[in-house]
């Protein structure tokens, strides 16, 4: 493509909102241009770029014998419905207002599972993989940091459909390969981390990360790599455990204490024997979580225990209306209402503790959860802290903020179950499909993929995902005829090669050029200049080394220069 005829808007200056390197390079290399809020238009170089990362995506996913769908991204309300997934996302699902019953798909699952109720019946049907590359959409109340969370984007999304659980095993194992190939092929760092479920449900889900300051997910990271997400991530840290005391429970004034570093500071408390009681109401009903000290807990933790996403923290009415006492004075014993208990594992059976009285300005303290409180079920709720110790290799854990580039779910029955997609086994019994789910954010490859990969003059792209092969710098063409008439061959040749060149034929400045050609990035800069022809050489840059080689074309037809750079750069 010639520059003169090609559409590529480059910038030179932004606005201060704009902060992640990876969205201030797409706008100025002329890859893409916002819409609306979280809306954005993929400009020609941009959507070079998605269909490279779509060619790997499809190749990766034949490689495991996946068949490509395209669903409509309209769906009828009604099957989100059969799922309670309409509940579930809320406000982040679009529906549609003057045309009654119709959502947008913010992911395919539902649809998935409908059309597999239509026509797989037996066992002998399966395994197979679906999967498409289509759009999404979801209503981000704060679209940010570029295309990483905007309200329409790309997904490439696989489900696998086994006639059991064992067979998913396999299916989830396959896409966990094919996932590390393609963000290995796409030449991004990344780690894989245990992750929450969450609205997708199923009994196992992970997620491939990006480490990055800009990023909306926290993850716990061990020296040897290993890594969770801060959703679920464990560490090893001691129990609370008992101590030799027999006291009796007994109530003491603490008037001015309304917090555990209160009670720290007044009386000389042990942190990790205070205990923190916490009141959430689930589905109109109250519970109390006890948590050790000041950790904190993690509501995903708790939306697992559950089994349920329908809680929240109670109000200061419902605290004194269940307890008797107001925020800072409540605890475990002498509850004003019979509730539910449960407690982080750290405190589990263990004694010598102190916690509300439920009485304003009172505590109890000698606590023994074995003697005073009765049913206390214990969980794992706390959220880990740096410098803990991992339990994967036994050093400190590194806290980071990392960027979601994919998520894989073992779903099991739950929407096969809910839209009666059934199969009959090998002994004529009729069973739920086992299916999973298996998620790419394209754009998200793309974002981190020049977040990992930029210098101070722009992106600088790999052979795989470069919107063009070559990039043809003609210095001064109109002032040279031999210069631009060596540029045209070289990009006609190139052409008839199938290769991709980028051909900057522009009457502008030679610093122009070069800025240009730096920030696009593509792999490797041919310059052609009155210059170098006076000596019978061009110039060949590599655009990630700067390094600069001169060949020398007095011998050599053009044809024969394009099969040597074929073969010596590996296009």
């Amino acid at each position: 493509m010639k520059l003169s005829k090609y559409y590529l808007p480059t910038l030179k200056d932004l606005s201060d909102d704009v902060q992640m390197p990876s969205h201030k390079l797409m706008l100025r290399a002329g890859l893409m241009r916002n819409l609306s809020a979280g809306i954005f238009s993929w400009l020609p170089a941009g959507w070079n770029v998605m269909k490279n990362i779509m060619e790997i995506l499809r190749d990766e996913m034949e490689q495991i014998d996946a068949i490509e769908f395209h669903l409509p991204a309209l769906n009828p309300k009604d099957i989100w419905d059969s799922t309670g997934r309409v509940e579930a996302f809320g406000d982040n699902m679009f529906h549609i207002k003057n045309r009654e019953n119709l959502v947008l798909a913010p992911t395919h699952e539902e649809i998935m599972a409908y059309h597999a109720k239509q026509h797989v019946n037996s066992y002998k049907d399966l395994p197979m993989v679906w999967y498409q590359i289509q759009s999404k959409f979801r209503n981000e109340p704060r679209p940010r940091s570029g295309v990483l969370r905007g309200r329409q984007f790309f997904m490439k999304d696989a489900y696998s459909l086994d006639s059991s659980f064992e067979g998913l095993d396999i299916s989830y194992e396959k896409q966990y390969n094919a996932y590390k190939s393609i963000f290995d092929r796409c030449g991004i760092k990344y780690f894989v981390v245990g992750a929450s479920s969450g609205a997708m449900g199923g009994s196992k889900s992970q997620e491939f990360m990006v480490e990055n300051e800009f990023g909306e997910d926290v993850c716990a990271v061990s020296e040897s790599g290993d890594a969770q997400n801060l959703e679920v991530a464990t560490s090893v840290v001691s129990k609370v455990g008992r101590i030799e005391n027999e006291d009796k429970i007994e109530e003491f004034a603490t008037p001015n204490s309304k917090s555990i570093n209160d009670l720290i500071t007044d009386f000389k408390l042990d942190e990790m024997r205070c205990a923190k009681s916490l009141i959430y109401i689930v589905e109109n009903k109250p519970i109390l979580i006890l948590m050790r000290g000041n950790d904190e807990l993690v509501e995903e933790k708790l939306t697992a225990v559950l089994g349920t996403g329908k809680h929240r923290p109670a109000d200061d009415k419902e605290l004194l209306e269940f307890t008797g006492a107001n925020a800072g004075s409540i605890g475990p014993v002498n509850l004003k209402t019979k509730m539910r208990i449960l407690a982080d594992n750290l405190l589990q059976n263990s004694n010598g503790l102190y916690a509300g009285a439920n009485k304003n300005g009172f505590h109890y303290k000698n606590i023994d959860l074995k003697r005073d409180v009765t049913d206390i079920e214990y969980f794992d709720f706390r959220k880990v802290n740096a410098g803990e110790i991992s339990p994967f290799d036994g050093k400190p854990i590194r806290i980071v903020n990392a960027i979601e580039l994919g998520h894989i779910f073992k779903l099991g029955t739950k929407y096969s179950d809910s839209l009666g997609a059934k199969i009959l086994d090998e002994n004529g019994k009729e069973k739920p499909i086992v299916m999973g789910s298996y998620g790419i954010g394209v754009e998200r490859i793309m974002a981190c993929y020049i977040e990992q990969n930029h210098d101070e003059n722009g992106i600088i792209w790999n052979g795989e995902l470069s919107p063009f092969d070559l990039h043809i710098i003609a210095l001064n063409p109109k002032k040279s005829t031999e210069v631009r008439e060596l540029s045209e061959k070289l990009y006609q040749s190139l052409c008839a090669s199938y290769l991709k060149p980028i051909y900057d034929d522009r009457d502008v400045s030679v610093g122009i050029k070069f800025k240009d050609a730096d920030l696009l990035g593509v792999p490797y800069q041919i310059v052609i200049g009155s210059k170098g022809l006076d000596k019978n050489e061009i110039e060949l840059k590599n655009r990630a080394t700067g390094e600069k080689q001169s060949i020398n074309i007095s011998d050599i037809e053009i044809d024969d220069l394009v099969e040597d750079l074929i073969l010596e750069l590996d296009l």
